[in-house]
């Protein structure tokens, strides 16, 4: 029953009739179309009949008196002055709990090979966060499955971390990991710009059975538009508010916000917009934070949305364009360093980077006194280090130093270690290295 209700949902959205237009121009990859000024609107979607029989996908990005000019999502070959173009009907994009499991582009159209069902209401992939006053504080803790995250970075309901890396240095792993351990009842992935054959291996062999079966997974390659890339963050955000509006704990992984705004300024660029900050638009802060907003805590019986949201840092540079508008607008960011993973550490956490803003509040007086003296001692040792590895320092001269040097190897472990247990037992295992140590909150 409910799926002759969906069935016939569609097939009243269908339209019969269409706005047409033709081609006047055809310049830097934007198509001028005359006949549709009056009628359509920034982002609305357009269809060309090229000559050659095949049609082309191209949305409003510009807006004239007499005219209208479209960004092709694809190749503008074979495009000629004369086309006709029609408006589309807005894309209807309509997540549903079947949806779990699978893997879509950003237009909501399977792309595992398999059939899917579209829900009873569709969603707006523009939509607004919900109201800041309306919304509840950052949640409980949750369990992650892994000790570092349960001790010295905590995540909390509700909570935006950033994860800034590298590339190779183990970022889609750690991602894989939230996605198999996290406590969510839905996870969320936007795969954005990767690689075609990478989508395949995340899914099978990276996320695993484990992952999928309670995920769904947005994907769009490298080799799609700009467009479809941009697109892809929007509308796995989509499906995440889906979940959320209905009440369940949402996870989303966003891989990565770097090739969103790659995407974004692509498009802004061909529309017209100067390149500002190192390229990148003015618009794209205000793109990026719009996105950010809309995950976090919900309203009243609204779940939320705990959001990763991973950054391509290339060198290592924190203070790269987008990295920047991203760590102002997140609750706490994971630093993933090359050296570490070159030392065969995984997840390489540069713990003395990362920084969870969901502190001292996410745990009590007795756990914040064991973060703060670990990280002491992991900043004691990394000041001292060369001089260590030197063997240029004198065991007794510095008791904080000796701490530290007792208590590195441990620590070290422990950033790399998983969790079978709760996050009492992560607790319990810092408490005893730093009790081993010598430190005094761990006796």
């Amino acid at each position: 029953m409910m799926e002759m209700q969906k069935l016939a949902t569609r097939i009243g959205r269908a339209r019969a009739c269409f706005p047409l237009g033709h081609v006047t121009g055809v310049q830097g990859g934007l198509v001028d179309v005359a006949g549709l000024s009056e009628t359509a609107g920034i982002g609305d979607h357009l269809r060309i009949s090229r000559r050659g029989g095949t049609a082309l996908a191209a949305e409003v990005v510009g807006l004239c008196k007499d005219s209208v000019r479209a960004l092709p999502d694809g190749p503008s070959t074979h495009v000629a002055v004369g086309d006709s173009v029609r408006l589309s009907a807005p894309p209807d994009f309509a997540p549903d709990a079947c949806w779990i499991g699978r893997v879509v582009d950003p237009m909501g159209r399977p792309v595992d090979g398999m059939p899917l069902v579209r829900g009873l209401h569709s969603r707006d992939i523009h939509a607004g966060p919900p109201a800041a006053a309306a919304r509840r504080g950052l949640g409980a803790r949750l369990n992650t499955g892994q000790c570092v995250f349960n001790t010295l970075l905590p995540i909390v309901r509700g909570q935006r971390i950033g994860l800034f890396a590298g590339s190779g240095v183990g970022k889609s792993q750690l991602m894989a990991s939230f996605a198999r351990q996290l406590e969510a009842d839905v996870v969320v992935i936007a795969l954005i710009g990767e690689r075609g054959r990478e989508v395949g291996h995340f899914v099978r062999d990276v996320l695993g059975p484990q992952g999928m079966a309670r995920s769904v997974v947005v994907a769009a390659s490298s080799d799609q538009s700009p467009l479809m890339r941009r697109r892809c963050a929007l509308s796995a955000m989509a499906v995440a508010e889906h979940f959320r509006d209905e009440g369940k704990q949402v996870l989303l992984l966003a891989d990565s916000v770097t090739r969103f705004a790659e995407a974004h300024r692509e498009i802004a660029v061909a529309a017209g917009e100067p390149p500002a900050l190192r390229g990148y638009p003015p618009s794209t802060a205000a793109m990026i934070g719009g996105l950010c907003e809309r995950a976090g805590t919900g309203m009243n019986a609204q779940g939320d949305i705990t959001a990763v949201f991973s950054v391509l840092v290339a060198g290592s540079d924190m203070e790269e364009p987008v990295a920047d508008m991203l760590r102002g607008v997140l609750d706490g960011h994971v630093v993933l360093s090359r050296a570490i993973a070159e030392r065969g550490r995984y997840p390489a956490i540069d713990l003395l980077q990362s920084v969870s803003r969901s502190l001292p509040d996410a745990a009590n007086p007795q756990e914040n006194e064991r973060i703060g003296e670990a990280r002491r001692l992991l900043g004691a040792y990394q000041q001292a280090e060369v001089m260590i590895q030197s063997g240029l320092y004198a065991s007794g001269s510095d008791p904080l130093l000796d701490q530290a040097v007792r208590a590195w190897p441990e620590l070290d472990g422990f950033l790399a270690r998983a969790e079978a247990g709760d996050i009492a037992s992560s607790f319990d295992r810092l408490n005893l290295i730093l009790r081993r140590s010598g430190s005094g909150s761990g006796r």
